[in-house]
C-alpha cells in the first residue's frame, strides 16, 4: 500500500484494529491465588464463627496461676442431641436422659519441644467437687456442666486449664468418617452389643460407628482402666490421620472434617478455631499416654465402686506437669 493511499485512508476515517495483548501468565496467577487466598480466609472465619462456645473456665477464689505449657480439658460428652433415632440405633446410643461425661482428659502441650502429655481421668475418680463434697468426677459435670467439672479438674490436679472442648457421640462419629476412618490394629476380637461393637483381631479401618463403640465399650476385666488406655490411643490415631498431608491436601475430607468440628464440637469463650488446630499438631509430634495413678478401687456407702488415686505417684506426675517437664518414664503407658 502506497503512502499517499495509506494517508487517504486514514482521512476517511478508518484505522486498523489495534492487536489484542496477550495475558500476561503472572497476573492471571495473582488473580488465581487471590481468589483462593479469600476464600480460605473467608472459609475459616466463617468456620470459627460457627462453633459453639460455653462459659466452661470460670474464675474463682485460689483457682491454680498460670504455669508453663498449655493444657487442654478434653470431654467425650454422652450427650445425644441432634441425632435422630435412626442415627441413635446405628451408633448404639440408647436414649439415657441427662448429661454425663464418657471421656475426661487432660492434654498437655509442652512450651518447648517435646511431646505432648495425654493423661486419662477414670470418670469413677473419687474426688472433691467444689459444693459437693466428694463424689466420683463425672457427677461434676452432671450437677454444674462444664465450668464445675473445670474447678473440679483443677482442684484435683492443680494445674490450670487453659482451653476446653466437648464432644457429643455424634460429632465424635461425624469427625472419624469426615477423614475417611481411622486404622487401629486390635490385639483380641471385641464384642460388645451394648457398645454396638464386633471387632476381629487384626489392623483395619474403623468407621464413625465403630469407633465410637470402640471407645465406649469397657467390656474388659479392667473395665474403664482399659477403655481410657483405648480412648487415648484412639484420638492420637485420629489427631495423626486429621493432620496428615492426605487428608489436608483433599478438599473431599479436609471440608468436611472443618463442618463436622462446627456441627459437634463445643469450646471454651475466647477459643478460637486456631487454638482447636494447635492442639491438633501439637499432639503430632507424639503423645505420652498416661492413666491417673489408682491406688485402690473400693466401694463407698452413696457413691458405689470409686477410683481412688495414688496420691503419691498422682503428685508426681501433675507436679512435673506443673512445671512443664517430661513425666516420669515409670508412670508412662508404653506402646502395646
Amino acid at each position: 500500500m502506497s503512502a499517499g493511499y495509506q494517508q487517504g485512508y486514514q482521512r476517511a476515517g478508518y484505522r486498523p484494529a489495534p492487536k489484542r495483548r496477550k495475558p500476561r501468565i503472572g497476573r492471571v496467577v495473582l488473580v488465581v491465588l487471590v481468589l483462593l487466598l479469600a476464600f480460605v480466609v473467608g472459609m475459616w472465619v466463617y468456620v470459627d464463627s460457627s462453633l459453639r462456645r460455653i462459659d466452661a473456665l470460670p474464675d474463682y477464689p485460689d483457682r491454680p496461676a498460670d504455669t508453663p505449657g498449655t493444657n487442654w480439658l478434653l470431654v467425650g460428652s454422652d450427650a445425644r442431641e441432634g441425632l435422630t433415632e435412626e442415627q441413635k440405633a446405628a451408633l448404639s446410643t440408647g436414649d439415657a436422659g441427662g448429661r454425663r461425661t464418657d471421656t475426661i482428659m487432660v492434654l498437655h502441650i509442652p512450651s518447648g519441644s517435646g511431646k505432648a502429655t495425654l493423661v486419662s481421668v477414670p470418670r469413677d475418680s473419687y474426688v472433691d467437687i467444689p459444693g459437693n463434697g466428694k463424689s466420683k468426677i463425672n457427677a461434676a459435670f452432671a450437677i454444674g456442666g462444664a465450668p464445675l467439672l473445670v474447678q473440679t479438674v483443677e482442684g484435683a490436679t492443680g494445674l490450670r486449664i487453659d482451653h476446653y472442648m466437648e464432644i457429643g457421640f455424634g460429632g465424635f462419629a461425624g469427625i472419624v468418617d469426615a477423614v475417611g476412618g481411622v486404622d487401629m490394629c486390635i490385639k483380641e476380637p471385641m464384642n460388645d452389643p451394648l457398645a454396638g461393637l464386633d471387632l476381629q483381631a487384626g489392623c483395619q479401618e474403623l468407621d464413625g460407628a465403630q469407633a465410637l463403640g470402640y471407645v465406649r465399650t469397657r467390656a474388659f476385666a479392667t473395665a474403664d482402666l482399659q477403655r481410657v488406655q483405648n480412648q487415648r490411643e484412639f484420638l492420637a490415631a485420629l489427631s495423626d490421620k486429621a493432620t496428615s498431608f492426605g487428608t489436608l491436601a483433599n478438599p473431599f475430607r479436609a471440608f468436611p472434617l472443618l463442618f463436622s468440628a462446627t456441627d459437634s464440637t463445643s469450646i471454651a469463650d475466647g477459643d478460637h478455631l486456631h487454638h482447636l488446630v494447635g492442639m491438633a499438631f501439637g499432639m503430632g509430634g507424639g503423645v505420652d499416654n498416661v492413666t491417673v495413678p489408682v491406688g485402690a478401687t473400693p466401694t463407698v456407702p452413696g457413691a458405689g465402686s470409686v477410683v481412688q488415686w495414688d496420691r503419691e505417684n498422682a503428685l508426681r506426675l501433675f507436679g512435673a506437669l506443673e512445671k512443664d517437664e517430661p513425666v516420669p518414664a515409670d508412670l508412662v503407658k508404653q506402646p502395646g
